[in-house]
């Protein structure tokens, strides 16, 4: 196949990015970016343990992603809004942190990082307190609730809550579940604008029901100069081992390891963190 392309004056393309989206001109010009490699990903950003809808230990989840070889997960149990999953509150959350530290200390070799799914309501603000998600490490936010907002409403929620320093990454972003529910109404373009202009970063969903952003908006948020991160959201130490579904979809919408926040080893996505949102 090499050879094929060779001969055809054409850079090889990567199978993933085969969708007549420009990437036979890019090819021809030996302008094909360097795509994130598989098994590139250091630590996977959103995980839920037992402690709410999860069902596994923070120690359980710790030990089974040093057993894949990761260096680092966020624990991101939900919070209070969602109290169908006993989300956690302020109190809950700082119980939790107080488990993570212990787990830090008796599972060498990985580092859990505190951390959550935060909610946002309706009006665009979270379900917990600024002083609260100051706390954390690494901050998720997510949509769960109120999916039949207009466009204009639902766009304006999250970019609200990308405007929040606290937030440094958007969850799901689109909010589907393959072949049971829709996307909500929300206006792409505006969303990833935000967040370039805010330094939030947009999360790949790996999970097989999500896989959310798609490839088109994952091609969106690269042309834009948004950072990225691809997360299995866990529910189980197994599911973390859906990382590279999540590389496949970042390889199908043009993204680069550079691309990828979490593709950084631990030290340096720990230093990245400690910087203010917006000049990372």
């Amino acid at each position: 196949e090499e050879e094929i392309y060779k001969k055809l004056g054409m850079d090889l393309m990567p199978p993933e990015m085969r969708t007549d989206t420009g990437e036979v001109e890019a090819a021809m010009a030996h302008k094909l970016p360097n795509l994130v490699l598989y098994d590139s990903v250091k630590g996977d950003l959103q995980t839920t343990t037992n402690w709410t809808d999860g069902a596994k230990s923070i120690k359980e989840m710790a030990l089974y992603a040093k057993k894949l070889g990761l260096e680092y997960i966020a624990i991101t149990d939900h919070t209070k809004a969602l109290a169908m999953t006993g989300g956690l509150d302020e109190r809950g959350l700082l119980k939790q942190g107080n488990e993570i530290d212990k787990v830090n200390k008796e599972v060498l070799g990985i580092r859990v990082l505190k951390s959550a799914e935060v909610n946002i309501l309706k009006d665009g603000s979270l379900d917990i307190s600024d002083e609260a998600l100051a706390k954390l490490e690494v901050v998720g936010a997510a949509v769960h609730t109120n999916f039949n907002m207009s466009e204009s409403e639902m766009t304006e929620r999250i970019i609200r809550a990308m405007k929040n320093p606290n937030v440094d990454i958007i969850f799901h972003p689109t909010g589907r579940l393959l072949g049971r529910r829709e996307p909500y109404k929300v206006n792409m373009a505006k969303i990833v604008a935000a967040a370039k202009a805010t330094g939030t970063v947009l999360e790949i969903d790996a999970f097989p029901d999500r896989m959310d952003l798609c490839a088109e908006h994952v091609r969106m948020a690269v042309k834009a100069g948004v950072k990225l991160s691809i997360d299995t959201d866990a529910h189980a130490p197994e599911h973390m081992e859906y990382l590279n579904l999540g590389v496949a979809l970042a390889r199908a919408g043009w993204a680069r390891k550079s691309d990828v926040v979490n593709t950084m080893p631990l030290k340096e996505f720990l230093e990245w963190l400690k910087k203010p949102k917006g000049h990372r």
